[in-house]
């Protein structure tokens, strides 16, 4: 069998970033002999920067069983909204370029952020006869709309038609978490009967392996330190300011450092704030492999997980707090609604209001109070409960199991 993916942000080997789909895709070759090639977008989500030559179409062989094509994308997708809206639209027509000159797949899957990507599923979809299946990983335009950064009411009301257009055509919808699910039947009720919910989960495979925490640690001088960790996006819907102004609050405990590591469209800030304070409990790192995110991780004594407080994040499960627990650290997140509750359930960490200081200052120094021994507590807790309840693999299977009962998955 053999799926076509769009994915705009799908990350290059050893690239830094949510990898959901890197290990889909390799585990659907491996467990069922499913092929995958991959659209992705020639920029990088969190960098802005091209990925490999200003070509029209680069193709790679990631592994066996996926191929990659990356398409022509805008670069400016880090600059501004307008610019982020034309890497959008770029990616959405190079996409639909590439998808018609492949050969007919058995299924077309696509994924989103933007919801855009969504015309290349439908045009393609028609015009080859083959039935696809759209995954919503993130709320759009719903999260744009909560973190202010959509505010035109003509784009708004296009976006949502767009969206009810594509829950309409397609054969399924795979959501991340339960939250998703309640949000989109309460406003297109008719769609219930064709949604799964797939969420995010553990990567053993990576996580669970030995790892270089102690060069790490000798490397950047931390020894010494209560480290708390941050991995991942810096951008407006991640809000690190926060962490930014709690070290200012704390920068007079020798014992706390705050690690960002990453890239976004807010770094800069971020660095012009922390340079302002003239913090050194505060450092930033730029994006790492995936494959070196573990040995960060596991340097850290406490993890964190942080976004901005808006309902519309009260639905989501960010991959990154999977693998916090999978590499059995602490967490401590300003998440409210699923997250806060699977950290609860789990027992593994800490919840702070977002948005509220003096609530993440105090969660922090609850943290620094706590044994070693209770830390590790937190931490093996965490990782049964994600062994049991989130183990990627499983998950996966699952996905199968909803790829392969596609009435055209015997060829077409």
């Amino acid at each position: 069998m053999r799926i076509v993916l769009f994915h705009q942000y799908f990350l290059g080997q050893n690239d830094s970033g949510g990898s959901r789909w890197n290990e889909l895709s390799s585990f659907f070759y491996n467990k069922a002999t499913i092929c995958t090639d991959v659209i992705a977008g020639n920029v990088h989500y969190a960098t802005g920067k091209r990925i490999l030559p200003n070509r029209w179409c680069n193709k790679e062989a990631v592994e066996e069983g996926v191929t990659l094509y990356r398409t022509w994308t805008y670069s400016g997708y880090n600059a501004n909204f307008f610019g982020r809206i034309l890497g959008y639209l770029s990616y959405m027509l190079s996409s639909l370029v590439m998808a018609l000159r492949l050969p007919k797949p058995d299924l077309y899957l696509v994924t989103s952020p933007s919801i855009f990507v969504g015309v290349s599923a439908i045009i393609a979809s028609r015009i080859k006869k083959v039935p696809f299946i759209v995954e919503v990983r993130d709320l759009w335009p719903e999260s744009a709309v909560a973190t202010g950064v959509l505010t035109n009411r003509f784009l708004l009301k296009i976006l949502y038609r767009l969206e009810y257009k594509l829950y309409k055509d397609a054969q399924t919808i795979v959501v991340l978490t339960p939250a998703f699910k309640e949000n989109i039947i309460v406003r297109y009720p008719n769609f219930g009967d064709k949604i799964e919910v797939i969420t995010n989960g553990a990567d053993f495979s990576i996580m669970d392996k030995p790892h270089h925490a102690e060069q790490i640690r000798q490397k950047h001088q931390w020894s010494d330190k209560k480290l708390f960790t941050y991995l991942g996006a810096h951008g407006v819907a991640n809000d690190l300011m926060q962490v930014v102004e709690v070290a200012y609050t704390l920068r007079g405990n020798l014992k706390i450092h705050f690690v960002l590591i990453g890239d976004g469209m807010q770094k800069k800030a971020l660095q012009e704030q922390a340079k302002r304070y003239a913090l050194t409990n505060l450092e930033f790192i730029d994006s790492v492999p995936k494959h070196e995110v573990a040995d960060y991780i596991y340097a850290s004594d406490i993890c964190m997980a942080i976004l901005k407080k808006t309902d519309t994040f009260k639905t989501v499960y960010p991959n990154k707090v999977f693998d916090y627990m999978s590499c059995k650290k602490p967490v401590l997140v300003t998440i409210d609604g699923i997250t806060r509750t699977l950290v609860e359930e789990a027992n593994c960490g800490l919840y702070a209001p977002p948005e509220d200081v003096e609530a993440f200052k105090r969660a922090v120094e609850k943290m620094l109070q706590t044994s070693k021994e209770e830390l590790k507590s937190l931490g093996e807790n965490g990782y049964r409960h994600v062994k049991v309840h989130f183990d990627r693999d499983k998950l996966a299977e699952k996905y199968i199991t909803i790829i392969t009962k596609n009435p055209a998955s015997n060829g077409s």
